[in-house]
């Protein structure tokens, strides 16, 4: 019985000196991945919002930029298959199954409209208070999960939904502060609402990525996320072509170029910038939850909020109210609530696998 709980206790220290040891190998990829994600949060919003304050007005051309970027992907695609090939290993040219590209592009389709909806909304809105609404998905998140994935409320997620809300309801109720001053009441109240439906159906989509990944029936390898993402990629930027081609904005950017506010050669690099800033985002986010786990991913985009809203305020000149301030106070609360007992509830499951582990060790 002694030398079963020995060599338990010799197998859960070797376990923690892997985890270690992985994570050291992969810590020059884990910083690449919080570079890309940091220059993607906060790169993204920024070049969209300075897109519409220098006279740019083609929403759907801003909601295709927001994953037109899928290119990058078969660059990191062929990396990945050319390393396999030159160790001699053999590989598949795609891991991805058809019923797996049906799936992406349900997804896709729902990211397309997430996108859309984002951009209408940050076309009417400062980038701060769109970064603050932006947080409430977190909220949405939550709720999804539970209706998904049956996902259980804790005290943690609950005290994080109200804490969201009330910060999403003081920006609402102090709309003279906090509106551009070209623009009605009634369309910051537009860009408000656009807003947090882009939060809700963002905060929908990730619990169905979730899920997704649960049903794929297969092992879900670092190549295998990025061909799905490269699949949802493709399929949203398909969506917001087609928006594109309705709203015949195609026609309209050579005369948009000429009218811009920085000039036509900046006009071309914002757009083309755009696009690789928000591909670096989600290359980022997946790249960190492969390496890491969804909740560091989660804690960097809390992180990047302040970071976003500070440079709207330098690079954009945007006002920061007290109102806004304390906004920011109760969204990083609730994301530190919401961290925090995620922490908690993945350090509860180790320790009850790390139980079950012994006894059964202790049987055999």
């Amino acid at each position: 019985m002694v030398d079963h709980s020995m060599d338990t206790e010799g197998q859960a220290s070797n376990n923690e000196q892997g985890d270690k040891s992985g994570l050291q190998r992969r810590a020059p990829l884990i910083l690449l991945n919080v570079i890309l994600m940091a220059l993607g949060n906060t790169g993204g919003p920024l070049l969209v919002r300075l897109y519409f304050r220098c006279g740019g007005k083609r929403r759907w051309l801003s909601s295709w930029l927001g994953t037109a970027g899928w290119p990058v992907i078969l660059l990191a695609l062929f990396c990945s298959y050319l390393r396999c090939r030159l160790s001699g290993r053999h590989t598949e040219l795609f891991f991805i199954t058809p019923r797996l590209v049906l799936s992406c592009a349900a997804v896709g389709l729902l990211t397309g409209t997430d996108d859309f909806l984002y951009v209408y909304g940050l076309s009417f809105l400062p980038v701060s208070s769109s970064a603050l609404l932006v947080s409430t998905q977190l909220a949405f998140t939550a709720l999804f999960s539970f209706l998904i994935l049956k996902q259980r409320f804790t005290a943690y997620s609950i005290n994080a939904v109200g804490l969201l809300t009330v910060g999403a309801a003081i920006l609402g109720l102090h709309v003279r502060s906090d509106r551009p001053e070209n623009e009605t009441r009634k369309e910051y109240y537009v860009g408000f609402a656009l807003t947090l439906a882009a939060a809700a159906l963002y905060g929908l989509i990730l619990p169905l990525v979730e899920l997704m990944y649960a049903k794929a029936k297969q092992a879900i390898t670092y190549t295998l996320v990025l061909e799905m993402q490269l699949a949802i990629g493709i399929f949203a930027s398909s969506f917001c072509m087609g928006g594109m081609l309705l709203n015949k904005d195609f026609q309209a950017i050579p005369e948009e170029a000429k009218e811009f506010g920085l000039g036509e050669m900046r006009y071309y690099l914002v757009l083309i910038c755009s696009a690789v800033f928000w591909q670096f985002f989600f290359l980022g986010t997946v790249g960190v939850i492969f390496c890491v786990n969804t909740l560091l991913a989660g804690v960097l985009i809390a992180v990047f909020i302040p970071v976003t809203e500070l440079l709207g305020v330098v690079f954009l000149g945007e006002r920061f109210s007290s109102e806004k301030g304390m906004a920011l106070v109760l969204a990083l609360w609730g994301l530190a609530s919401y961290s925090y007992g995620e922490y908690r509830q993945s350090e509860k499951e180790k320790e009850e696998k790390a139980a079950l582990d012994h006894r059964n060790v202790q049987i055999a």
